[in-house]
């Protein structure tokens, strides 16, 4: 049996969550030192706004210690899929703790498509991976307390995805904290 090129479009776009229009694509910002307890609140957070999400989700993260891995892990236990933008290549080397190395690994392997926003890791590289998750989303989530915080962190992703017209739904549980 041949398929119709209408039938094969349809499975190309539920095949790439960029072509297929019925997929919300939901990008993520926020904190990255956040205490034991607030990472299990924001994880309950997460998930719960997943579940409440009608559409089929694909999710977009740059995988930063604290809220994009949280994010990542809401989207693996709720199987849906994600990308990742990395600052740049050098990002997992020069920021990521030893001790988190693992878990960043195994997420990083989930992705269905990793990127890098830049040549190597600095300030300018986490402002242009911020700007390259807003790129391809459709809404964004903010795992943020509402401060203002470093260039090109949550508080201006935050702003430039207003900029641009991109729902933000702020996720700060009450009890959350910073380290």
């Amino acid at each position: 049996m041949t398929a119709t090129l209408p039938e094969l479009l349809d499975a190309t776009w539920r095949a790439d969550p960029d072509l297929d229009p019925d997929v919300v694509r939901i990008g993520v910002t926020g904190h990255v030192r956040l205490t034991a307890r607030s990472r299990r609140l924001i994880g309950a957070a997460l998930r719960g706004a997943l579940r409440r999400e009608t559409r089929p989700v694909h999710g977009i993260t740059c995988l930063a210690p604290g809220a994009d891995q949280i994010f990542a892990e809401a989207l693996i236990a709720e199987q849906r899929t994600y990308d990742v933008v990395l600052p740049a290549p050098d990002y997992r080397e020069r920021e990521i703790p030893p001790a988190n190395r693992r878990a960043f690994d195994r997420l990083l392997r989930r992705a269905r498509r990793v990127s890098h926003a830049f040549v190597t890791t600095g300030e300018l590289a986490y402002e242009a991976a911020g700007l390259s998750m807003l790129d391809a989303s459709d809404r964004l989530i903010a795992v943020w307390n509402g401060g203002g915080g470093v260039a090109g962190g949550t508080a201006d992703i935050v702003a430039a995805a207003r900029r641009r017209g991109i729902p933000v739904e702020r996720v700060w549980p009450a009890g959350a904290g910073r380290e």
